[in-house]
């Protein structure tokens, strides 16, 4: 499973012999990287993962992007590149609002949604918003994040982590991505989403909470919602066990 890179996109494809079903897309969250899913899921047996570093993020070349839309195209020439017709995807945050993007403006490439810690809205407080539009202020954005994405129960050594990888990000990517979620609003057209869709949320997720996820829930054509007991917005790092579980169930009846 080695890495490669397409429009800008870096991927590791998992494609174990005999794999079947449709192939599983990772898409991680705002300064995230591959590694926010855990390995369970990203070497699931017999189903092709395709594990994403978006652009400006973990090793792929920056610049990342500032719309959640072009992200989606980002992915859309990857999965081109690769000629993979469709795809189940799996979003976290961020990714999520990608996901839901992908749906709704390419719905034939989609078979399934997997929609974790997200909203149909991603507003950004303002206050954080323009601190990560301040070099000078890295490292208070890294610590601002690594307190609030995680749930009461969490190690500090897990904090530590993710304020190093914000830390070593490109200048001007997290803020990009900050820019992007702050203009994603689906709120108005989740109507029009066709794929089944599985919504999980951290219980003490402060960032995107459990309401976000029920109103995502009621609009959307329905798997379902799992709420994970004890775990912040960082749902699938602190919970590995539950969502691995979740989304190989979700797989088996897609």
């Amino acid at each position: 499973m080695g890495l490669s890179i397409a429009c800008g996109v870096a991927f590791w494809d998992h494609a174990p012999d005999g794999a079947s079903g449709v192939p599983l897309l990772l898409l991680h969250g705002a300064g995230g990287t591959h590694r926010t899913w855990p390995a369970s899921l990203r070497e699931m047996p017999g189903r092709r993962v395709l594990s994403v570093d978006l652009p400006g993020h973990g090793v792929a070349p920056p610049p990342g992007e500032t719309t959640i839309a072009g992200y989606a195209t980002c992915l859309l020439g990857m999965l081109d590149a690769l000629g993979i017709p469709r795809v189940v995807v799996a979003g976290h945050s961020m990714g999520g609002a990608i996901a839901l993007t992908l749906a709704l403006e390419a719905p034939d490439r989609v078979a399934g949604l997997l929609l974790l810690g997200t909203g149909a809205r991603l507003r950004i407080a303002p206050a954080l918003l323009e601190a990560s539009a301040d070099p000078a202020r890295r490292a208070e954005v890294s610590a601002m994040m690594a307190a609030s994405c995680f749930g009461p129960a969490a190690s500090e050594e897990v904090r530590q982590v993710m304020a190093r990888d914000l830390d070593g990000m490109a200048p001007g990517v997290l803020h990009g991505d900050f820019t992007a979620c702050d203009g994603f609003d689906a709120m108005e057209r989740l109507g029009s989403v066709r794929p089944p869709c599985l919504v999980v949320v951290g219980q003490e997720d402060r960032l995107t909470p459990p309401k976000f996820a029920a109103f995502l829930r009621d609009r959307l054509p329905g798997k379902g919602m799992l709420v994970v007991p004890g775990a912040g917005h960082m749902v699938a790092t602190e919970a590995p066990a539950a969502v691995t579980a979740a989304v190989a169930g979700f797989l088996e009846g897609a």
